[in-house]
């Protein structure tokens, strides 16, 4: 069985019910400032593995003349979609079903792929597919891979079982990967959820705290020990 049926099958939403709809306001709010940092201002938005939608709307309530478009391959997700749509921006956001590289006649100003390619079986391959399909692209990508988390084992099994991660990375790791697929990096920057996420365990903030003061001494050094961290990337295609 492809490890990608857990998204159509409903085994996915089993586990992750929320489909974690409550980090969907930092994620925006992430986008939104390497998107300014970089003075771009796209008049399109589209979203692979949009999820429940959430991202699209929040980019829209700060967008609203930016036309939006989010696909997944997940049927379960269709009830969001509806309860969006009854919203002033879900009316102006179109979400679809189904595999975006076989449906999209498109090309966008801005592709966003967050959470989403350690996802998938291959990685390069679905990367290498998305460039024709937008000018820009914005990546969050999660670093499972550090020191505490390899010697401690669980923490990478208990991702890959009930999040789906297939693939783990470093920052280096991570930006290797969008070179190695046809990209250029144009920015990057750490984006240290666990300070920032809601409903975090005290023992969670607590590492999150001695991973900054780390950080202090080297900006790696915290991520690569002790994890937790995520990245954030802005790409376009390499000429």
């Amino acid at each position: 069985m492809k490890t990608e049926s857990r998204y159509i099958d409903g085994s996915y939403m089993s586990q992750n019910p929320e489909w974690d709809r409550s980090d969907s306001p930092l994620k925006a709010s992430r986008v939104l400032s390497i998107l300014l940092k970089n003075n771009l201002q796209p008049n399109s938005i589209c979203e692979v593995g949009c999820g429940a939608g959430d991202i699209l709307i929040h980019l829209k309530k700060h967008l609203p003349s930016t036309k939006m478009k989010g696909f997944d391959i997940s049927p379960q997700l269709n009830k969001f979609w509806i309860e969006h749509n009854k919203s002033e921006e879900g009316k102006e956001i179109t979400f679809c079903l189904g595999d975006f590289h076989q449906v999209n006649e498109i090309i966008y100003d801005v592709l966003l792929m967050l959470d989403l390619f350690e996802h998938v079986r291959d990685p390069y391959t679905f990367l290498e597919n998305s460039r024709k399909h937008a000018s820009y692209f914005v990546f969050i990508i999660p670093l499972d891979l550090s020191a505490s988390s390899v010697f401690r084992k669980n923490p990478l099994i208990n991702v890959r079982r009930k999040v789906g991660h297939l693939h783990f990375y470093t920052k280096d790791l991570a930006l290797e990967t969008l070179t190695d697929s046809g990209f250029s990096i144009i920015d990057w920057q750490y984006t240290s959820p666990s300070l920032s996420s809601p409903n975090l365990s005290l023992k969670t903030r607590i590492m999150a705290l001695l991973r900054s003061l780390l950080k202090l001494f080297n900006e790696d050094i915290g991520a690569r020990l002790i994890g937790g961290e995520t990245l954030l990337v802005l790409a376009k295609e390499s000429k």
